[in-house]
């Protein structure tokens, strides 16, 4: 049967039979959310080997005995899958006493001649840029580089490199070589990490998307207009439809205009893996040169995503360092096959897994998107074990887009109240979404599995979706939950508190025990959403007293000593463009 748990296994199977590569997701092992593996599409070189993990899974990550483990080529079981990766869009900076020493010398005597230098370095690069940029900029491009300006151009090379080098960047170490326009149009540069790897940029003084904000800046804006970038607007939707024509006319300008420099993730990550490249540098279907990033550092300062330092105190940080180390491989032009000159995402994943090979990392599919989850303000945060970003990549491969679903949260909430602990089957679930049975959508059903029955909660769902399609408004979602799980009196028992929790949190073995009797501070054994407001007005912080403790425990036993990495090159993807064929997903019973 298609949605029957030992037809999964079996096909889980044959796809390790097969050879393709598998990644074993493990999320937590409760509220329904089980383990998936996903197989990585098709790769125009050997993929990257596994996510690696430094530390023994946590007890918390430990699967059930009833056949939750991984099956290895040849049949043969293995022990539990090694706890979730850290998120990429978190970055926590832990230096030794001996390195804060050395941060505090450094900060009395050379970071401020360094930081005075490089801003006079900046200074005077100013008004060659200026000069340079005046004029007819299309007509000047598409011309040979007139004596004049391949002196500016010199020069202007030769002053950023002396300010990187003032910042402590003494030695670039660059390999492979440069392709030349013809060659390759558009450069992808991965992972993108910081406001530091604008560092390849200045060396070569080719075009970037940039948000159009960033050429107000003064004296750095004049500076972006001379390498004649891309402006795109994160905001208006005609504006990245305009943006990629732009890329697609330049790309096939047959080598006319300096080629186009891309980071296409379309934002900032730890570099422990690389998220999901937009398709927006693809569409052009040229040939493109994959350029990797290193930052080999043993304290790493130059990382700067969505949550850690922020930007002046990565910038006080990495100028406190005697010598920072940057590595820049330019690896072989990918010439895309007629499928991938069709299919733009097939095209970014094979190029990603040829990038991620090259840096032994692992691929995710988290986004963008992912990460405006991920760190939404709200009372209740996601931790970083969380599963509800694989549950929002899901829905949004189901063509089902949270921002519009919002207005039928209520819809689908009564619905699920009427049905009330009555579990559905895969077939009612998709006549309950009115879409169509297909893998994504069982991918989706079996994060909600939670016995071999092969049946799911549909109030969990719907927590779950209201999470993703309202990340900041937390109070909405548990007050929505509360509705779907009160009983005729509009109470709850301390059993619905944890399921409510545990589903918006995306996490499991969540002890909820002390919360409810917080709030149930007459011990009736029962509380309103009345209760539980009063409650959180009183104690805001409740959250991290109750319910953080013992997510923090299980995350500290991820630490890593992996470099981290936030940036400048916006998202310029038209938001059709999406990936709709992403690679399946399966779960393994």
């Amino acid at each position: 049967m298609r949605g029957s748990p030992g037809g999964r296994g079996r096909r889980a199977a044959a796809l390790v039979r097969s050879g393709s590569r598998i990644l074993l997701l493990p999320p937590p092992p409760g509220s329904g959310l089980r383990s998936i593996v996903r197989r990585a599409p098709r790769f125009a070189a050997p993929p990257p080997g596994p996510a690696r993990s430094s530390c023994a899974p946590c007890p918390a990550m430990r699967l059930s005995s009833r056949g939750r483990g991984c099956c290895a080529a040849g049949g043969r079981e293995r022990g539990p899958p090694p706890p979730p990766p850290r998120s990429p869009f978190v970055h926590k900076l832990r230096p030794s006493a001996l390195q804060k020493a050395k941060i505090a010398f450094m900060t009395l005597t050379l970071f401020p001649i360094r930081l005075f230098f490089a801003a006079f370095m900046m200074l005077l690069a100013w008004p060659f840029a200026f000069i340079a940029s005046m004029g007819s900029a299309e007509r000047e491009l598409e011309r040979p580089l007139s004596w004049w300006r391949k002196v500016v151009d010199f020069l202007l090379k030769a002053i950023m490199r002396t300010m990187w080098f003032a910042g402590g960047f003494h030695w670039i170490n660059v390999k492979g070589r440069q392709a030349l326009p013809a060659e390759a149009a558009i450069l992808t540069l991965a992972p993108h990490s910081s406001y530091f790897d604008a560092i390849p940029v200045t060396m070569t003084m080719a075009s970037i998307v940039m948000k159009a904000e960033s050429k107000d800046i003064p004296v750095w804006g004049t500076l972006i207009k001379y390498i004649r970038p891309v402006f795109v607007s994160r905001s208006d939707q005609d504006s990245r439809r305009k943006t990629v024509e732009e890329i697609k006319r330049r790309a096939q300008s047959d080598g006319k205009w300096p080629q186009i420099m891309i980071f296409p993730e379309g934002t900032c990550t730890n570099r422990s893996c690389l998220i999901t490249f937009k398709p927006g540098a693809f569409i052009p279907g040229v040939p493109v040169q994959p350029v990797v990033l290193r930052y080999p550092n043993k304290l790493d300062t130059i990382t700067w995503t969505w949550q850690g330092p922020g930007a002046l105190e990565i910038l006080w940080l990495t100028l406190c360092q005697f010598h920072n180390f940057v590595e820049i491989e330019f690896l072989p032009v990918y010439i895309p096959s007629e499928e991938e000159k069709k299919n733009p995402s097939l095209y970014a994943n094979n190029v990603r897994s040829v990038m991620a090979e090259a840096l032994g990392v692992s691929v995710t599919d988290y986004t963008f998107e992912d990460c405006q989850l991920a760190l939404a303000e709200g009372q209740l945060r996601l931790p970083s074990n969380t599963c509800l970003l694989e549950f929002a990549k899901l829905v949004r491969s189901l063509g089902l887009k949270p921002e519009k679903l919002e207005k039928d949260l209520d819809r689908y909430s009564e619905s699920a109240k009427k049905k009330k602990e009555k579990r559905v089957s895969l077939k009612e679930f998709a006549a309950y979404l009115e879409v169509p049975i297909s893998d994504t959508l069982e991918n989706m059903f079996a994060l909600f599995v939670e016995n071999e029955d092969g049946v799911i909660d549909l109030r969990e769902y719907v927590t779950a979706l209201s999470v993703v399609c309202r990340p900041s408004k937390t109070l909405e979602t548990i007050q929505l939950a509360f509705k779907m799980y009160e009983s005729q009196n509009g109470t709850i028992i301390e059993n619905n508190l944890a399921c409510i929790l545990k589903t918006a949190l995306g996490v499991s073995d969540l002890n909820v025990t002390d919360l409810f009797k917080a709030i149930d501070a007459e011990e009736k054994g029962k509380i309103t959403y009345d209760d539980f407001y009063r409650y959180t007005e009183m104690y805001p912080d409740f959250a991290e007293e109750y319910l953080y403790h013992d997510q923090m425990e299980a995350e500290n036993c991820l630490k890593t000593s992996l470099p981290a990495p936030n940036g400048f090159c916006t998202d310029f993807s038209p938001e059709n463009a999406d990936d709709k064929k992403n690679p399946l997903q399966k779960k393994l019973n």
